[in-house]
């Protein structure tokens, strides 16, 4: 059999240097400049065709022919980076963080040992370690940069479980999510073996925040029951309307039942970074584990998230690994080998981007891209309560600001019909993607303002002209 004959590399090379350069400058407009651009666009119809020709593999195509392709299937997109994409949590990812992303793969290091990847160890070490000194753990904490929020979340979730209950208790664990914890938990939780049954849900407040008392009736019936309570789930920041859930509060039940208090703090968690409102997020020092999202509101691009947890010991004492074949990798006390801190053995830098971008940016600069947000929310608030039918369903908190149009004399269900209509208007007429959540049963429309590019006056135009369109559907549907 004939070996294989391989092509020139050095022509090889630049050619492909080449293509790239030629194709960076119209990356970078088409990702950056997207203020004109559809915020959303789904593939329909001959589209879902042509993109599916695209993906077969086949016959090899130039360099210059795969970029084009890569353009035409990534128009498909929602402009998460659009300044008045408010849908969501969205990523308005900075160029840096792209870049930083870009370097990272071309570098290739396995962040999985210090053997292979001595460099990016350090920087995720130091860059977790910086982290947990702003949200307040103490010394002992550590962490692992993940895939995702979910990740994390299941992460916090493993350790609770082998942290507080022994083995032969886990079907008697009971964990303690409040009505608006994100629906990942409740999945991680799930995965990992914890049964429906075995998982409450503790109404909220008027404010949306976990109600304490509930929560100690709740763990108090089911300990008369002889069930094992194990875990807290507090929320900094949820993605509904960005409450608070009342950490200090929850890290004395914590104390006082000896259990495990996880703080999702996927979105919220970045408000510790924030130039002046940085201490909205006090108490997050308090948990045993924090799940973060820096593609969220640390500006970085998909994926780039971290569990930091109060006792780095129990990392290892949960996910080390004792594989044979991984004794020239043993760690030492300097450079951690970050498979025996989390569920991945192979794994990528997601540290280098962020790290990348701090560098860049530096500290003071993200903390008032950080504050923007904050302002943006409070900003879209105040123009609502300047108009009349309109009604503020939730104030302003970590950027994010819910209200419907309520004309007095519609029913709730035409409100709720009403408002959505409104959100299809705003998006299939690209003013802004504004979508719909429910509260308290009730449709209502959500803004969640972390773009650090858009103006004061551009949020107060997108408010007005959300009015223009609810009072314009309202009176056709009166006709």
């Amino acid at each position: 059999m004939n070996s294989f004959d391989p092509p020139d590399q050095g022509a090889e090379l630049d050619s492909l240097s080449s293509s790239f350069q030629a194709a960076f400058d119209r990356v970078f407009q088409t990702t950056q400049k997207v203020s004109e651009d559809p915020l959303l666009r789904v593939a329909q119809g001959t589209e879902v065709s042509q993109l599916k020709a695209i993906s077969t593999p086949g016959d090899a195509h130039s360099v210059q022919a795969a970029i084009e392709d890569v353009f035409t299937i990534s128009d498909y997109r929602m402009r998460t980076n659009h300044p008045k994409c408010f849908s969501f949590i969205p990523s308005p990812a900075s160029p840096l963080s792209w870049i930083g992303d870009c370097l990272s793969s071309a570098f290739n290091s396995f962040a999985g040992s210090r053997l292979q990847g001595s460099g990016v160890a350090i920087v995720e070490q130091t860059l977790l370690q910086w982290l947990s000194a702003k949200v307040g753990l103490p010394d002992t904490s550590g962490g692992i940069f993940v895939s995702g929020g979910s990740m994390a979340n299941m992460s916090g979730m493993v350790l609770a479980r082998e942290c507080i209950l022994d083995p032969d208790t886990e079907h008697l664990g009971v964990a303690y999510l409040s009505d608006q914890t994100h629906h990942s938990v409740k999945k991680a939780l799930r995965i990992i073996g914890i049964k429906r049954s075995q998982i409450r849900s503790v109404p909220t407040s008027g404010s949306f925040q976990m109600d304490v008392t509930a929560l100690k009736d709740a763990i108090k019936t089911d300990r008369e029951t002889g069930l094992k309570p194990f875990v807290i789930v507090a929320t900094c920041g949820t993605t509904n309307t960005g409450s608070i859930d009342p950490l200090e509060a929850l890290s004395q039940v914590r104390d006082e039942e000896k259990i495990w208090l996880h703080i999702d703090g996927a979105y919220g968690a970045s408000a510790s970074l924030a130039a002046t409102r940085s201490s909205v997020a006090n108490g997050l020092g308090l948990a045993d584990s924090i799940s973060w999202d820096a593609h969220k509101w640390l500006f970085q691009t998909y994926s780039c998230s971290l569990i930091l947890v109060r006792n780095e010991i129990n990392l290892v004492k949960v996910f080390n690994n004792d594989g044979d074949y991984l004794r020239d990798a043993l760690d030492d006390e300097e450079i951690p080998n970050f498979w025996n801190l989390g569920m991945e053995l192979t794994r990528p830098s997601r540290a280098l981007k962020l790290w990348f971008t701090l560098r860049v940016l530096g500290v003071e600069r993200f903390g008032t891209m950080i504050d923007h947000g904050f302002h943006l929310a409070e900003i879209a608030e105040a123009e609502i309560l300047k108009l009349s039918d309109w009604e503020i369903t939730s104030r302003a908190s970590m950027a994010i600001v819910t209200f419907r149009y309520a004309p007095k004399e519609k029913t709730e269900e035409e409100l709720d019909e009403l408002n959505a209509a409104v959100s299809k208007h705003l998006v299939e007429n690209n003013i802004g993607l504004v979508l719909t959540t429910k509260l308290r049963g009730r449709i209502v429309l959500r803004i969640c303002s972390i773009s650090p590019v858009l103006g004061g006056g551009e949020m107060v135009e997108v408010i007005q002209q959300t009015n223009k369109v609810a009072r314009l559907i309202s009176k056709q549907r009166s006709q």
